[in-house]
């Protein structure tokens, strides 16, 4: 099982996210030959209703053999005994690989494979929850973070149906009382904000949101923050906020990503121009913060012959930058699958596990506290 995390770290995300962001330094029409689908999107049925009652639709789920979520490095320290009661939802990135169809196929054997491991490197800072629920669903394929074309807003809907019918049964399966974190990578990212702006904002069910972390997918604070019902964190005790950042070692050169970015249509519907980008420090939990690497508990780093993983503390530091950015200062040697632009998102929630595991906990004490 621990050669498994290997593929978290260097296979699947990187096959992935080295397509997504390398090929933007290329001109949009080659991209598009290179991974638009061959055919345009094709309708598909909605899931039935209680399509999420099946215990194969989850990644995981509470009572779940070998559940993947509950993995924890060597160096990981005991979850503290304080930590209230909470349920995670987590949505994975993408792990759909190929350019046949817009949208991954639940019979997708190798895609749920890859999004099991995902779920193992990445939900498990979240691994002190009493609950965590994650998610298949039928995933949009990499040309749809490519294109603005119909065919790719299509099936982004379609991952998205997916996802609020599962959030549907998670809710059913949990206590009405138990406080909710909300969290995902990528386009799991892209598709909590989602959840939080078209089901959450402004329904009672936002004051059972204890935290949300949508991390590395830029959330613009002029243009789409007010739309998400929740706060920036400000401050590392605060709850009831949102913590994500995108993170890049220095000299820093994001070039077509945030070029993509000033041109896209916010959740208000206005270009989102070069308005700033969300970051919130994961080394100081709070909103453009600076920290140095003795502030960082433990980056999640690959062995020599890549077969494990361990917790180093003091590895990285972390500031946001100007622009939004979580510079991380010179480039780390975490192996030779950082994207072009010394663009570390591969690395996004690995950089920080350790802080990531405290920054909940810390969270969710706060919560628990003002709602007693």
């Amino acid at each position: 099982m621990a050669r498994k995390f290997l593929y978290v770290i260097v296979v699947c995300t990187v096959l992935v996210l080295a397509v997504l962001f390398a090929l933007r330094l290329f001109p949009e029409t080659l991209t598009r030959l290179a991974f638009t689908p061959k055919e345009h999107f094709i309708a598909q049925q909605q899931l039935a209703g209680n399509a999420y009652a099946d215990p194969r639709m989850w990644l995981a789920r509470p009572g779940m053999p070998d559940d993947p979520a509950r993995w924890q490095p060597e160096g990981a320290k005991s979850a503290p005994s304080d930590v209230p009661p909470f349920a995670v939802f987590f949505v994975h990135p993408t792990s759909y690989l190929g350019r046949d169809h817009w949208n991954a196929s639940l019979d997708d054997e190798d895609a749920r494979a890859r999004a099991r491991i995902f779920v193992r490197g990445l939900a498990s800072p979240f691994g002190q929850a009493s609950e965590i629920w994650a998610p298949r669903y039928r995933q949009a394929a990499v040309a749809a973070f490519l294109t603005s074309s119909p065919d790719a807003q299509k099936a982004l809907d379609l991952a998205y149906s997916d996802v609020s019918k599962a959030f549907d049964a998670f809710l059913a399966g949990i206590a009405p009382d138990t406080p909710i974190v909300l969290a995902g990578h990528s386009q799991g990212a892209l598709l909590v904000d989602e959840l939080l702006r078209r089901r959450i904002a402004g329904t009672p069910l936002q004051k059972r949101v204890a935290m949300a972390y949508p991390i590395g997918w830029p959330i613009s604070i002029q243009h789409d923050l007010a739309a998400l019902g929740l706060p920036a964190c400000a401050r590392a005790d605060q709850a009831g906020c949102i913590v994500t950042w995108s993170s890049f070692a220095e000299p820093a050169d994001p070039g077509m990503l945030l070029e993509r970015y000033r041109h896209s249509a916010g959740f208000d519907g206005a270009p989102r121009g070069n308005n700033g980008v969300l970051c919130v420090n994961p080394l100081t939990g709070t909103l453009d913060g600076s920290a140095p690497a003795s502030a960082n508990l433990g980056t999640l780093v690959p062995n020599t012959d890549l077969t494990n993983g361990k917790l180093v503390p003091g590895a990285v530091s972390a500031r946001c930058g100007p622009r939004g950015l979580l510079l991380i200062g010179n480039p780390p040697d975490l192996g030779p699958y950082v994207l072009p632009g010394n663009n570390y998102h591969v690395y996004d929630i690995p950089l920080f596990w350790a802080n990531l595991r405290q920054d909940v906990a810390r969270r969710m004490r706060t919560w628990t506290a003002q709602h007693r």
